[in-house]
C-alpha cells in the first residue's frame, strides 16, 4: 500500500530534515574529528580547517541562494519541512553560532596540546628581544606594503574582497572635538607574495605569530593622527551563487566568454556573512555591517583565526614530528591490473574495478595513455568536470589529438569554483586540436565517462570507463571513488549514444545498460524500488552516496519501508530522510562515515541473491543530480566485481570507529561497539587490504623475459 501523502505531510517534522540544517549536522561530524583525541594532533587541526572551508562554501553557495530567494520570493517554502528561506536563514544563523563556539574551543585545546611542538603566540604576550624582533619585522617587512584608509565624507567605503582578512578600527582624530563621531579605519591584512602569513620567532623553540595579529597590534602606527577606540580582525564572505542562465547570457556570445565574465562578477556579489575577532565592539560591528548593508544576524564573533590557510606553513616546520600526523599510506597496485600487459588486452578478457585512494590512479592513466599512442584507436571521448591543476589526463588527450586521433572533451565550465581552471584547460586543449564542447544550456554534465573506440581490420571495439568521481590525480589520493573499465559492447554502445546526444545539445531518452540522468536514471531507480516493494520483507535496498534530498525518491523509500523492505543507507553528508520513525522509516538505517578520507563513491544495490542488481554512479539522489544534470550509473555485470562493490558496502556498515548512526530524532551518534567487539575502522581496513593485494600482485605478475639484444637496447635508451 502506498504512503498517504497527506499523512506524510502531517508527520513531516518527524520523517524529513531540512537540507541546510542536515548539512550543518554533517559539518558538525567533521568538527567532531577535531575533538577526537584518537586522531593525531595536527590532523585534528586540519579538521578545524576543513570545517571552516566547508562553512565558507556553505555561506557562499547555499546561504547565498537562500538570501537571493528571500529577496525575490520570501513566501516560498521548501518541500520537506515547509520552511521559508527567511526561516531557514534564521535557523542556520542560530546553529552556526553554536558550532563556532565548539570550533573555537577545539582550536584552543589543539593549540595548547601542540605548544610543545609549535606555540601560537599573540603579540601582546611578547616582551624583550621577541617584542623588538616583532616590531622591527613589522616596520621593515610589513608596514611599507600596507595601505590603511579611513571612511569619511571624502573617502568612501572600499570594496572588500571575498574571504580576505582585514583590520577594522574605530578612530577618533587627535585634532578634532572629542564629541565628534568616530570614523572607520580599514587595512587589508592579506598575506601572500609580499609578506608571510606565518611569522616564526627566532630561537630553538618553534613559536609563531600570524601577520594579521601583528598588524592589529601595531595599528596605532598605521593611523598616527587618530586615537583607536576599538580594533579587530574581520572578514567578509560574499554570495558566489552565479547563474549562467541569468541576463548576462547571450546566445551570440561564446559560452566560455560568458563564464569568464560571470567569474569576474562573482567576486563582487552581495555580502552574506561578516566574521569578527572576539575583541570587536558592538559599535564597530554595527558600523561595519551598516556599511556592508548586512543584517547583524549574519555577523559572527570568534576567537579562532578567521582564515585557517596558515596550516601549510606550519606543517612544513613540523613534518619531522611523525606522531602529529596520520601514518603515511600510498595508493597501491590493484590485483586486477597486470602492469606488464596492455590494458586493451586485459579489458578484452575481463572488466576491471579500481577503488581510490587505495588503488593507484595509474591504472586508469595507463589506459588513456595507451589510447593516445595506439595506432588502432580512432577516437577518444570524455566528460571533464574537475581536473587537477597539472592534469596528466589533459596531457594525454592533447597528445592523442596531436597524434591525429579524433578527440572530443566535454568540459563543464560551470563546475563550481573550478570554472577558471576548466576555462584554461579548454583553451589549451582546443589549441592542440581537441574538439571542445561545453555541455547543455540548462544542464550541468557531471558524469565521469570515457569512451575509446578502437578499430582493427573490420572490427570496431569500445573500451569504456565510468566512475563515481575523480578525473583528478590529486583528489584521487584523498577521496574514495570507484571506477569501472570494461569492453562490454552494450555499455560502449550506450556511452556512444550519450556522447552523440551531448554533441547535438541533447540528452538520451532511453538506454540498454546505463542509467543516464535526467531522462532515464530517476525513473529506473523508482522502478527498482517498486520491484523491492513487491517483495515486502524479502526486499532489500542498499544505497551509498554523498547526499539524499530528492523528495520523490525519499517518499518511495518511505513507502518501501512501510512494506517491510530492509533499507540500508550510507550517506556521508546531507540526508533529508530521518530513519527509525515508527510506522514510516523503521526499516531504514542511515550511517555516515567521516574520517581520514572523504567518502565520495556511489553504490546502488537492489535485491538479494540471484535478483541482485549493483550499480556504481556519479549521481547522488539529489534533485539537481536526478533532474538537472547529466549523470551516469553503470551496472556491474561481472559477478566478482559486483561482489567486490557489495563487499565494500558491507564493510562500511561494519565500521564502529568513524561511523555515526542517525537516530530517529535526527541526531547522529557514534555507532556503539558491542561488548568484546574489536575496533573496525574501514579506511584503515581498506588500506590494509590494498597492501596485501599489492603483495599478491607482485607475486602474480612478473615482467616478461627480455632477450639479450633487448636488454642491450634498453641500456642505451
Amino acid at each position: 500500500m502506498a504512503v498517504n501523502p497527506q499523512e506524510v505531510f502531517m508527520t513531516q517534522e518527524n520523517i524529513y530534515d531540512n537540507r541546510e540544517l542536515s548539512w550543518l549536522k554533517f559539518n558538525q561530524r567533521v568538527l567532531e574529528e577535531a575533538q577526537d583525541n584518537n586522531v593525531p594532533l595536527f590532523e585534528r587541526l586540519r579538521f578545524v580547517s576543513i570545517f571552516c572551508s566547508n562553512l565558507d562554501e556553505f555561506f557562499m553557495v547555499r546561504v547565498g541562494s537562500l538570501y537571493d530567494q528571500m529577496l525575490v520570493d520570501p513566501g516560498k517554502k521548501e518541500n520537506k519541512t515547509g520552511l521559508t528561506s527567511g526561516e531557514q536563514l534564521e535557523k542556520i544563523a542560530e546553529r552556526v553560532r553554536e558550532l563556532l563556539v565548539v570550533k573555537d574551543s577545539a582550536f584552543a585545546d589543539i593549540m595548547k596540546s601542540l605548544s610543545p611542538y609549535a606555540q601560537y603566540t599573540k603579540p601582546s604576550d611578547l616582551n624583550g628581544d621577541d617584542k623588538l624582533f616583532m616590531q622591527l619585522f613589522f616596520e621593515r617587512e610589513i608596514m611599507p606594503l600596507l595601505s590603511p584608509g579611513v571612511i569619511d565624507k571624502t573617502h568612501p567605503f572600499p570594496f572588500l574582497k571575498n574571504r580576505t582578512v582585514y583590520i577594522g578600527a574605530l578612530l577618533h582624530s587627535k585634532n578634532s572635538d572629542s564629541k565628534k563621531k568616530s570614523i572607520l579605519g580599514i587595512v587589508n591584512a592579506e598575506a601572500g607574495r609580499d609578506f608571510p602569513r606565518v611569522i616564526f620567532l627566532p630561537g630553538e623553540k618553534k613559536r609563531f605569530l600570524l601577520c594579521e595579529d601583528v598588524i592589529l597590534f601595531f595599528a596605532d602606527m598605521l593611523f598616527p593622527n587618530y586615537y583607536i577606540e576599538n580594533r579587530c580582525i574581520f572578514r567578509v564572505t560574499r554570495n558566489a551563487d552565479i547563474d549562467a542562465n541569468e541576463a548576462l547570457y547571450d546566445h551570440d556570445m561564446d559560452f566560455r566568454n560568458v563564464m569568464e565574465e560571470l567569474c569576474k562578477k562573482r567576486k563582487k556579489l552581495t555580502p552574506v556573512r561578516c566574521e569578527f575577532s572576539y575583541d570587536a565592539s558592538a559599535e564597530l560591528v554595527k558600523r561595519m555591517t551598516g556599511e556592508l548593508e548586512l543584517h547583524q544576524r549574519y555577523t559572527y564573533l570568534q576567537s579562532c583565526p578567521l582564515d585557517m590557510d596558515f596550516l601549510g606553513s606550519l606543517e612544513d616546520k613540523l613534518e619531522e614530528n611523525k606522531e602529529l600526523f596520520y601514518e603515511p599510506v600510498s595508493p597501491q597496485n590493484s590485483i586486477m591490473v597486470n602492469p606488464y600487459e596492455s590494458m586493451f588486452t586485459q579489458l578484452s578478457q575481463k572488466d576491471i574495478l579500481l577503488s581510490y585512494p587505495y588503488n593507484k590512479f595509474k591504472g586508469f592513466l595507463t589506459l588513456l595513455n595507451e589510447a593516445a599512442d595506439d595506432p588502432y584507436v580512432s577516437s577518444i571521448k570524455i566528460t571533464l568536470y574537475r581536473v587537477a591543476r597539472n592534469s596528466e589526463i589533459v596531457s594525454a588527450l592533447i597528445r592523442a589529438a596531436e597524434n591525429g586521433k579524433s578527440v572530443l572533451a566535454l568540459v563543464e565550465l560551470r563546475a563550481r569554483f573550478d570554472e577558471e581552471n576548466n576555462i584554461g584547460w579548454s583553451k589549451k586543449m582546443e589549441e592542440a586540436g581537441v574538439k571542445i564542447i561545453y555541455g547543455l544550456d540548462a544542464l550541468k554534465v557531471h558524469s565521469k565517462l570515457l569512451l575509446i573506440t578502437r578499430k582493427t581490420g573490420n572490427s570496431i571495439k569500445y573500451f569504456t570507463q565510468i566512475g563515481t568521481g575523480n578525473y583528478n590525480e590529486k583528489t584521487s589520493k584523498l577521496y574514495t571513488d570507484l571506477t569501472l573499465m570494461t569492453s562490454d559492447k552494450d555499455i560502449g554502445a550506450d556511452a556512444s549514444m550519450v556522447f552523440n546526444a551531448l554533441s547535438l545539445s541533447s540528452t538520451v531518452e532511453s538506454t540498454n545498460q546505463l542509467l543516464v540522468a535526467p531522462r532515464c536514471l530517476k525513473s529506473r531507480i523508482v522502478e527498482m524500488i517498486d520491484t523491492e516493494i513487491t517483495r515486502g520483507a524479502d526486499g532489500y535496498i542498499g544505497i551509498k552516496m554523498n547526499s539524499l534530498t530528492d523528495k520523490d525518491i525519499i517518499d518511495k523509500l518511505i513507502e518501501a519501508s512501510c512494506q517491510g523492505v530492509k533499507i540500508e543507507l550510507i550517506i556521508r553528508g546531507i540526508c533529508c530522510l530521518i530513519a527509525g520513525v515508527k510506522g514510516y522509516t523503521e526499516n531504514i538505517t542511515v550511517t555516515s562515515i567521516v574520517g581520514r578520507f572523504l567518502e565520495h563513491s556511489r553504490i546502488y544495490i537492489f535485491g538479494k541473491d540471484e535478483r541482485r542488481k549493483v550499480y556504481i554512479s556519479s549521481a547522488d539522489f539529489m534533485t539537481r543530480n536526478t533532474e538537472r544534470r547529466v549523470e551516469v550509473a553503470v551496472p556491474l555485470n561481472d559477478k566478482a566485481i559486483a561482489d567486490r562493490a557489495v563487499g565494500i558496502f558491507n564493510d562500511m556498515l561494519k565500521d564502529n570507529v568513524k561511523a555515526r548512526v542517525q537516530c530517529n530524532d535526527g541526531i547522529y551518534r557514534h555507532k556503539e561497539r558491542k561488548e568484546g567487539e574489536e575496533p573496525f575502522e574501514v579506511h584503515k581496513e581498506f588500506y590494509k587490504q590494498a597492501y596485501e593485494e599489492a603483495e599478491q600482485a607482485a607475486r602474480l605478475y612478473k615482467p616478461p623475459r627480455q632477450s639479450f639484444f633487448t636488454k642491450i637496447k634498453n641500456l642505451f635508451k
